[in-house]
């Protein structure tokens, strides 16, 4: 049995919670522990944050306190909260996260943070490795396939790549769909040329039925997880509202990282930092979109495109956005300065500057004022971007780094 730190490598530890409330205010609360056998995340850096994130959750050991394992996350309910409707309504939204089983009785700690920073709640339980009531967890694991095996899950980062809204005759469909997905993440850098950190499996959850929901439409199909178009009533918004589901369909595959694609046609998808990305596999812009999102729910890289009529700006010149691909210039030093030529302007006009001009432009992270990229366009921004820009790649490197070394 692999133990190290007060942990037990044997086993993960699945958490999930109900976050709930409305605008200026939230509640977390237990919904289940359940057990799997072994452990995919990373076996280093584990009392460290690979990015603030907008949440955290933090394993400490009771009787010493001593931090045995942290993480970062986001939500879709802290987006949803800043949302018209969220003014008006109540709404709870199902999240799960991976922790390796403390050895011993170990408190466990959900933050959460509003939009633009401020704190929002907190959550604080003990975790007795010897609970009967931690679900045991073992059926089989479901029909998968590896497109990339680099190596042990122990020692790589495990992406599931899964299917929804594909039937079991769709299955053969479905693994292409996958397969050029890992294709078109790889030929970015610089997971092209990390490949070998990352092993990638194909899990073809079968749906009772082809295509996904289209609310707009009136269609509403039963498929593995539900997902649906319409989130927040934006029509290119594509998720899953069952998340503690997702995860226990993929109990039996070692997975750290959750990609589901969608049988659609229809534009659109999202994606959650260490939470999944879900887009769909029939559009024409199938490979940018996946690629961007999974920006999003692996590396934590901000939206860097902007509009003129947000509901709620999203980010405030008084806080340093955690996003490593945008600043308010609150503390610019933590960002891309080190990388500006000399005597580069800050702000920076694009009047004059090429595409591969490093600079400080206005317009990111939804808002068109107040929010600066690094380059003129790049994956975060829009589909005809050719590559991440080098603000972005360095701070996906960083990251995968920060997993495997």
């Amino acid at each position: 049995m692999a133990q190290e730190a007060g942990l037990d490598f044997s086993k993960t530890l699945r958490v999930a919670y109900a976050f709930s409330g409305k605008a200026g205010a939230a509640d977390i609360a237990l919904a289940e522990l359940a057990q799997t056998e072994g452990w995919y995340g990373r076996r280093g850096n584990l009392d460290k944050l690979p990015l603030n994130g907008n949440g955290r959750l933090t394993l400490a050991d009771k009787a010493t306190g001593r931090v045995l394992y942290r993480t970062s996350f986001s939500t879709l309910f802290q987006e949803w909260l800043g949302t018209e409707e969220a003014t008006r309504v109540s709404c709870s939204f199902e999240n799960v996260f991976l922790v390796p089983m403390p050895q011993r009785t170990a408190t466990l700690t959900v933050e959460l943070d509003a939009l633009q920073g401020k704190p929002l709640a907190s959550f604080a339980h003990d975790i007795d490795p010897q609970d009967i009531l931690i679900k045991k967890t073992k059926h089989p694991a479901p029909p998968h396939r590896y497109l990339l095996k680099s190596g042990q899950p122990e020692g790589k980062i495990d992406v599931a790549i899964v299917a929804e809204g594909y039937t079991a005759a769709e299955s053969e469909q479905f693994y292409a769909a996958a397969q050029t997905a890992v294709d078109a993440i790889l030929a970015h850098e610089p997971f092209g040329k990390l490949k070998d950190r990352f092993n990638f499996v194909a899990v073809a959850l079968p749906s009772a039925e082809s295509g996904v929901s289209v609310p707009k439409e009136g269609a509403w199909k039963q498929t593995a997880l539900g997902s649906h178009f319409s989130t927040f009533y934006s029509n290119r918004y594509l998720t899953t509202p069952n998340v503690r589901l997702m995860h226990e369909s993929l109990a039996g595959i070692p997975y750290e990282h959750i990609v589901v694609l969608a049988n659609t046609k229809t534009y659109g998808g999202g994606g959650i930092y260490n939470s999944y990305t879900l887009t769909t596999a029939g559009h024409t812009a199938f490979r940018p979109v996946v690629v961007h999102e999974f920006g999003h729910s692996f590396a934590g890289l901000a939206d860097e495109y902007y509009y003129d009529d947000q509901y709620e700006e999203f980010y405030t010149p008084a806080v340093e956005p955690w996003e490593q691909n945008i600043t308010t210039l609150k503390d610019f030093s933590q960002k891309w300065q080190d990388l500006l030529p000399s005597g580069t302007p800050v702000p920076t006009d694009p009047q004059g500057r090429t595409a591969s001009d490093i600079g400080v432009y206005e317009g990111g992270g939804y808002m068109s004022k107040g929010v600066y990229r690094a380059f003129t366009d790049c994956r975060m921004k829009t589909n005809e971007a050719r590559a991440f820009c080098p603000v972005c790649r360095r701070a996906i490197e960083r990251l995968i780094r920060f997993y495997t070394e």
